[in-house]
């Protein structure tokens, strides 16, 4: 098969995965079915033997998009809380630095870990950066790779079922239900990608995480905020946008075999629930203290990916500068903590 022939057949796969579970999903009225249902199905055919593989060309161009989308939620209403996400965030890495300690003494422990291991597997977060490390230390790589997948996959499913039961129910697409969108006209939608694709390498060049997706963010958000496209994306490019990042989830578990599943599954599993508990007792705290509403804190705060949070925190209607700021101190706090923690490993 000619290399044009196989890179159409992968995305007719990627696409079938996104379409089908995207239908299921509705079908069976689960949140955000159009993340949940791809990175579902992706997954389990990941793990029967289907390797998938995400281009980095459309992965960039879907969080692009995605982007955009999520910043154009952003309103001036948001920014007068901006006042308040200190606090908030204080407390957050208060809880970060418990679960990192709490899920790596459980690791070595309780399944064995090597020490290397269990501090890398338990990273909440910022995970090409841990494999890197772990490539690097000698650490049992397909140990962390099993962890964090499970991990990313555990939350993209239990936090839209936490929102539902706090009684927050979430649309379709990126906005929740009965909000009112008007969509950018073509040539503002032109115009947003043409800017986040200028604003990329500087946001790159900062060393932000996913800088794709923030450079989309900051362009939507701008356009919303000055009135130059007061409207959101069109359907047409939000929902396939959302389908595929759900699909690009499922696809972290190709080439992991139901073995390794059966061996590292139940440790990511447990850390993720012992992270998941952390965060949201931390987000109550927070919440609490700071007068912000539970859920949208609790997506802030869990430790999940920051592509992921921040599509479920649009559809739940949370603030997405709150959301994005939360996740990307998380991480820049983990580029520090896991190298440091690393080296005092012995």
């Amino acid at each position: 098969m000619s290399p044009t022939a196989e890179a159409a057949r992968r995305l007719f796969g990627l696409a079938a995965c996104a379409t089908a579970g995207s239908l299921v999903a509705i079908w069976l009225d689960l949140p955000v079915p159009l993340m949940t249902g791809p990175a579902a199905l992706t997954a389990a055919v990941s793990l029967a033997g289907w390797h998938q593989h995400f281009p980095i060309r459309l992965r960039d161009a879907v969080f692009l998009v995605a982007g955009i989308a999520i910043g154009t939620g952003v309103s001036r209403d948001s920014l007068a809380a901006i006042a308040t996400w200190p606090l908030a965030f204080l407390i957050m890495t208060l809880g970060l630095l418990a679960m990192m300690q709490i899920s790596a003494s459980y690791l070595a422990r309780v399944h064995a870990y090597d020490r290397r291991s269990a501090v890398l597997a338990s990273s909440p977060g910022h995970m090409s950066f841990v494999f890197a490390l772990g490539e690097a230390s000698g650490s049992d790589v397909r140990a962390i790779v099993v962890a964090q997948s499970v991990r990313v996959m555990s939350l993209t499913l239990l936090v839209p079922l936490a929102a539902r039961a706090f009684g927050i129910e979430t649309g379709i697409g990126l906005t929740p239900p009965g909000a009112v969108v008007v969509e950018m006209s073509l040539r503002q939608t032109a115009l947003c990608i043409v800017a986040a694709l200028a604003l990329f390498p500087l946001v790159r060049a900062a060393r932000l995480p996913a800088p794709v997706l923030l450079a989309g963010m900051i362009v939507g958000a701008a356009a919303r905020l000055s009135d130059l496209a007061p409207g959101g994306l069109s359907h047409w490019l939000s929902y396939p946008a959302l389908a595929l990042i759900g699909t690009l989830i499922g696809t972290r578990f190709s080439g992991v075999t139901l073995s390794e599943l059966r061996r590292y599954g139940a440790a990511g599993l447990a850390i993720t629930l012992v992270a998941a508990a952390l965060s949201a007792a931390a987000a109550w705290l927070a919440s609490s203290l700071v007068g912000m509403p539970f859920v949208q804190v609790l997506v802030a705060f869990a430790p999940g990916g920051l592509e992921t949070m921040n599509v479920l925190g649009a559809a739940i209607g949370a603030d997405p500068g709150f959301v994005a700021a939360g996740h990307v101190l998380r991480l820049l706090m983990l580029s520090f903590l896991v190298p440091y923690w690393l080296g005092r490993v012995r």
